[in-house]
């Protein structure tokens, strides 16, 4: 009896070990989480109030009177179109399989995609739309390096194209299992993916389209200096959901990463507003709010893999660096970014790129590296950002060229004389 029983035990032991070591046991099928799932519904929501109405107003505030529409309108066309492309096609060139460089169109119009498609604990759908709501916001940002002097049809234009052979890409490269992503880049929310490419292209497209009149000395200062604070309070509450939503899951590592996003931004407003103090003698609204831009760029790609300290090293460091790239880009290099686009968000987020490399290490609060090290990743950090912004700044290139051989770039003198508000749109912001 005794032998019988222990020879039953035996083939129990046999049979459960068997079963452990079978792929289904082995990994964990995931499973729908609504707690995840609610979190980063709200999170979506957050991220295009980014867009609108928050980037929108910050630029908005930042035009003359006769332009505010004009960008506003920019910024509700591009939310607008590249919706409908990331539906189309852009959504299944990022994020399904493919190759190392793009994904394929599997997952075009979500064809394959059903109410039980799960992206990890997530439904499929509910991450198609958080991952939409940064499309939007990317090509978005752009806008900001052109206002009141280009053509609204080559705006909408440029901008499609853009979704589809620079994002789109890129993002597959960092997120959708491309290259980047094999060799462990950190991009934790958009660094390279938003930032660096949106800053690269907007450098490249103002060059190409040439100064405001009176480009840098007689243009007229920010016609509303308060909308443009009431568009950077709702891109500082916005990047909550920007950067906290990046965790695809409601946990510790989500509360960090908002953690270390406040944090920077709140040092980075400080250390401009000390910065203007020092250089003009008072310090400025418009300068403050764009310290704390600065320091929501720069702290983008590091927020969930650092530290608090990390948060404010990111603020001081993003800050000063940006502060005087602004000052770079339109007096040495003389290019007309109208909104500051490159000298905020695209040195912002290379440089926190660059930074979280060091800042990743465990006796600052950081996550660590895995298998590798503090100088293989700033490596990787490196070859991330040098082939994200080649690409950028060669594909945008190709097309404006393009455009401004077809369709022409610039609006008429007539036009930028009498405002695209009225021109382009037919309609004014403000009624006298």
């Amino acid at each position: 009896m005794m032998r019988h029983a222990r020879s039953l035990a035996a083939q129990l032991f046999i049979l459960m070990g068997a079963l452990t070591a079978s792929p289904a046991f082995a990994a964990e099928t995931p499973k729908f989480d609504g707690a995840n799932t609610a979190w980063i519904l709200t999170t979506s929501a957050l991220v295009l109030f980014m867009t609108l109405p928050g980037l929108a107003m910050f630029y908005g505030g930042l035009v003359r009177a006769k332009n505010v529409l004009s960008i506003m309108m920019q910024c509700v066309v591009i939310a607008c179109l590249s919706s409908v492309l990331w539906l189309a096609c852009a959504y299944s060139l990022s994020f399904a399989d493919g190759n190392g460089f793009v994904g394929n169109l599997s997952k075009a119009f979500l064809s394959s995609v059903t109410r039980d498609s799960l992206t990890g604990t997530l439904p499929e759908s509910v991450f198609f739309v958080f991952q939409m709501t940064f499309a939007i916001i990317t090509p978005a940002l752009i806008v900001g390096a052109f206002p009141e002097r280009m053509r609204f049809s080559s705006i909408v234009i440029f901008s499609g194209l853009w979704l589809l052979l620079v994002y789109a890409p890129v993002t597959h490269w960092v997120w959708g299992g491309g290259w980047l992503m094999t060799r462990n880049v950190m991009d934790f929310a958009g660094g390279l993916v938003v930032h660096a490419t949106a800053g690269t292209s907007a450098l490249v497209v103002a060059h190409y389209l040439g100064p405001r009149d009176g480009f840098p000395r007689e243009l007229r200062p920010p016609h509303n200096p308060g909308m443009t604070m009431i568009g950077a309070g709702m891109l500082w509450v916005g990047w909550y959901g920007f950067n906290g939503g990046s965790a695809l899951t409601a946990d510790g590592s989500a509360g960090m990463a908002i953690l270390v996003t406040h944090m920077s931004a709140a040092t980075a407003g400080l250390v401009w507003m000390c910065l203007e103090w020092t250089r003009f003698g008072r310090p400025s609204m418009i300068g403050t709010v764009t310290g704390v831009v600065a320091g929501l760029a720069t702290v983008t790609p590091a927020s969930g893999y650092i530290g608090p300290m990390g948060g404010v090293i990111l603020g001081v460091a993003g800050s000063v660096i940006c502060f005087f790239a602004v000052d770079i880009v339109k007096h040495k290099w003389r290019v007309d970014d109208s909104l500051d686009v490159f000298a905020v968000h695209g040195v912002g987020g290379i440089l926190g790129t660059l930074l979280v490399a060091a800042l990743a290490h465990p006796s600052l609060g950081g996550v660590g590296y895995g298998e590798g090290t503090m100088s293989s990743q700033a490596v990787t950090q490196i070859i991330g950002v040098a082939a994200t912004m080649a690409w950028s700044g060669g594909i945008s290139a190709i097309l404006i060229l393009a455009l401004r051989a077809t369709l022409g770039l610039r609006a008429t003198h007539d036009e930028i004389d009498e405002g695209l508000d009225l021109t382009y749109h037919g309609e004014r912001g403000y009624t006298l």
